[in-house]
């Protein structure tokens, strides 16, 4: 199992504001070891964020995607005290969910 990820949402003016950071190695399948042989892919494949069991966010992530993403988005339609719950799952089908309060 991954670290958590580390979550902050803010509400300004009906927007609210969530930043995310990831821990994942990220593997892209085109790098090698030391020994010369490919290290294989690793790497998230789907994102979403949900308040209130509503999609606010969904993403695909791709090999392109660097170590330990970072994510920045804003969405409307939510106040401060609701959760905003993040999951991601990875090619090898590891998961992770964690969630925020948003302030």
């Amino acid at each position: 199992m991954a670290d958590p990820m580390r979550i902050r949402a803010s509400e300004k003016d009906g927007v609210v504001d969530v930043k995310v950071l990831m821990k994942h190695d990220m593997e892209s399948g085109q790098r090698k070891d030391a020994a010369g042989k490919l290290i294989p892919a690793w790497h998230i494949t789907l994102l979403t964020a949900m308040v209130k069991d509503k999609v606010v966010f969904a993403g695909q992530f791709g090999p392109a995607v660097s170590k330990d993403p970072f994510l920045n988005f804003k969405f409307k339609g939510a106040a401060k005290g609701d959760k905003i719950t993040v999951s991601w799952v990875d090619n090898r089908g590891d998961k992770r969910t964690d969630e925020a309060a948003i302030a």
